[in-house]
């Protein structure tokens, strides 16, 4: 009896259930897909062969050659009787999507909804994200996946520039049910819910195969699949292989990760050579030193950008989704990820994270414990405009505070790696205070005003509250909605 109430398997199975509120779900067939090379074909074919609805989130969807592609596809569906919903992040629509891409989607029949965009009375509520990327069709097959809509994933040959480097996964069987019901979960957020048949249970879909999956669909503040990661970095016997875009782990989980190579575990870490925005690199790279004194191997991808965002565990337990290892993805946004527990699937992760390391830079502490290269240093990304900086300069920022956070309190040693972050935060605050000490004015009217906004939204907010004194509180996802239906009405920024 003892034995049994405490097999490893058991409580390990119960302790990610436990942390990310997902349960396993047998009988599921898997494909790996590696860049916009498989996912991009493979989306099309799906939505061609659509016949009642099609489901489709994603954080950007560019109005450029690619984008037109698939508008063009969804708005063929759409004219043949399909119910085609799209759900874009209006953060990341910013400069990468034409209001007019949105206006034919629209007149073509497609119903188009924008998530969680800005209003007056609410000055910060537009900063949590909605960073899923998916699509689901009639029930039968759902991709998860770490990549957006545009030109960027496939590259430029004619103008020699590669593609990101990027991964998904297509999914069948029952746990196509889990990705249905996250999408309708983000979909009421912007507006009246599906209708009850574009909703299958999983008691509704066949099994495809043999594979188990966890659907691990996260929102703000939950913290769902931090508790996953950590779980899985503190249980890793063998090997702990990641691949991220956006590297800026926590104190905590980067104790995780060291505890783990001083336990003997090959732990790994992946990470673009060069990002798309000024800074994050060096902010990503304050954490190498305390890795790498502990045995973690980091590499660099030298490619112009790598946007995947996958793990994998012991050659039997696999991640791949749209979540970063930084507290943005894991506190402040709605995320998708599938977490997968089969041999041949995680072997087929382990040979693809080989072969990426095969065009990667390994990083080491030098003289005076100074983070360095190996190998020559990988090549610039060709720079695109962005739309996704603002989730990247959060967590550039939170990476930031902590150092500076750090170093005020002495709550830990700090290397030499963070020496430009220190530097640069006390070069800028510098500046800052000879500005205010030299043009009041240009400090003392942007607070007036940001303030004065802040006062307003509150008063408007305590007089709704006042004049509904007694109802139900508004939960955090009904203002979502609420932000969302103000936003589509006629004459509404698009």
């Amino acid at each position: 009896m003892t034995e049994h109430l405490f097999d490893p398997d058991r409580l390990l199975n119960r302790a990610f259930t436990r942390a990310t509120g997902s349960h396993p779900i047998g009988g599921n067939a898997l494909r790996l897909l590696r860049d916009a090379q498989e996912n991009y074909p493979a989306w099309l074919a799906a939505i061609a062969a659509a016949r009642r609805w099609i489901h489709f989130e994603s954080y950007i969807i560019h109005s450029d050659r690619i984008g037109r592609t698939f508008a063009d596809a969804l708005a063929a569906r759409a004219g043949d009787g399909v119910h085609v919903s799209v759900l874009y992040d209006w953060w990341g629509a910013r400069g990468a999507t034409h209001s007019a891409f949105w206006r034919r989607l629209r007149g073509a029949g497609v119903d188009v909804r924008c998530f969680n965009p800005p209003l007056f009375d609410s000055p910060l509520g537009w900063v949590r994200r909605d960073h899923r990327k998916m699509l689901a069709v009639d029930g039968r097959v759902a991709f998860v996946t770490g990549l957006c809509v545009g030109d960027a994933w496939v590259g430029d040959p004619d103008r020699g520039l590669e593609p990101w480097r990027d991964t998904g996964v297509q999914l069948e069987g029952p746990a196509v049910a889990e990705v249905e019901r996250a999408f309708a979960d983000t979909w009421s957020t912007a507006g009246p819910p599906l209708s009850p048949d574009e909703q299958p249970g999983l008691a509704a879909i066949r099994p495809a195969g043999d594979m188990t999956v966890r659907v691990i669909a996260t929102v703000p503040n939950l913290a769902g699949l931090l508790r996953l990661d950590q779980v899985i970095a503190e249980e890793a016997r063998r090997t702990l292989w990641l691949t991220d875009a956006y590297f800026v782990a926590t104190t905590l989980y980067v104790q995780a990760l060291r505890a783990a190579a001083r336990d003997g575990v090959d732990v790994r870490v992946l990470v673009p050579g060069a990002t798309d925005i000024p800074g994050l690199r060096a902010v990503s790279r304050a954490s190498y030193r305390s890795l790498l004194e502990a045995g973690v191997r980091v590499f660099e991808w030298n490619g112009p950008m790598l946007h995947a965002k996958t793990a994998v565990a012991d050659g039997r337990w696999a991640r791949v989704g749209s979540s970063n290892l930084n507290p943005v993805s894991w506190l402040g946004n709605w995320e998708l990820d599938v977490a997968i527990e089969d041999r041949r699937f995680a072997e087929a992760m382990e040979a693809m994270y080989i072969d990426d390391l095969r065009n990667a830079t390994e990083i080491e502490l030098g003289a005076h414990q100074r983070v360095r290269s190996i190998s020559p240093p990988p090549r610039r990304p060709h720079r695109r405009r962005g739309t996704k900086r603002i989730s990247r300069a959060t967590a550039g920022a939170l990476g930031i505070g902590s150092a500076v956070g750090a170093a005020a309190a002495s709550r830990r040693p700090l290397g030499p790696a963070e020496a430009k972050l220190l530097g640069g935060a006390g070069l800028l605050l510098l500046v800052l205070i000879a500005a205010g000490l030299w043009w009041p004015r240009l400090v003392v009217v942007p607070l007036s005003v940001a303030g004065g906004w802040v006062a307003v939204s509150l008063l408007t907010m305590a007089f709704r509250l006042h004049r509904h004194m007694g109802g139900t509180p508004a939960s955090p996802v009904s203002a979502v909605a609420e932000r969302a239906r103000r936003h589509d009405r006629p004459g509404g920024v698009d």
